[in-house]
């Protein structure tokens, strides 16, 4: 499986900036999955920190076509995982709904005939991402839930596996590159905010947040308009 161009992206940049662990821990997890399910033709990675989704793919799969039916026809959602329900699904199963009858259809004819999705938690038992895995054929993840989940460090009994045929995931991933940058500038304000104004990371960040909502904006922006206008107090201030 490689990279989308999207995600490929954001790895090239996080290698220039000499972090090397995402694109590692990529590598490792796809690696896992592929081993215990051959049949594995995709997988997507997604933090809930960063709001940031990586996603590979088999060349087996055709994404253009998943993506143009989604946008005809809707997809069954991911936000199961964040509610804690437990369900595996197949194509069979949601051709049983007459909502999904096209897409299911679709997904299958494009390579996606079942999917999983299991959570990622930190140390302190909170869900922070979820890794999502497809398969090409309707019983690839049947039987093979924990030895997945312990290899991407989850725990089988806490898993939550949903129904995303539709690989909306793949769709979030297109958004990755302009997420990562509005991210990293994002950390970089909040820091010069810190020190310019003398306060919390935590209040900078917020006042970030807040100019935002008010200014009808997105703080990508908020943050780059702020970096430039500290910038240039220093600058002023060096040349006094």
């Amino acid at each position: 499986m490689e990279p989308i161009p999207e995600t490929m992206r954001v790895l090239r940049t996080q290698l220039e900036r000499g972090d090397t662990n995402l694109a590692a821990g990529l590598q490792r997890i796809s690696r896992s999955a592929l081993k215990i399910v051959p049949e594995c033709v995709g997988l997507s990675l997604a933090s809930f920190s960063d709001g940031i989704t990586y996603t590979l793919v088999s060349t087996r799969v055709d994404v253009a076509s998943l993506d143009s039916v989604q946008y005809l026809d809707g997809g069954p959602c991911v936000e199961s995982a964040h509610e804690g329900h437990s369900v595996v699904s197949d194509t069979k199963d949601v051709l049983s709904e007459d909502a999904w009858q096209l897409y299911a259809r679709a997904s299958a004819a494009a390579g996606i005939a079942s999917s999983l999705t299991l959570p990622v938690r930190n140390r302190s038992d909170k869900v922070i991402g979820t890794v999502n895995v497809y398969g090409s054929t309707p019983d690839a993840f049947r039987g093979r839930v924990e030895e997945m989940a312990q290899a991407i460090g989850a725990s089988a009994a806490d898993a939550v596996a949903n129904a995303d045929l539709s690989f909306g995931t793949c769709l979030t991933a297109r958004h990755a590159p302009e997420i990562f940058e509005d991210q990293y500038d994002i950390d970089l304000a909040v820091g010069m905010l810190s020190e310019f104004r003398r306060c919390d990371v935590s209040l900078a960040r917020e006042r970030i947040r807040e100019a935002a909502r008010r200014a009808g904006v997105t703080e990508g922006q908020v943050a780059r308009t702020l970096r430039a206008a500290i910038t240039d107090n220093w600058d002023e201030g060096d040349e006094d």
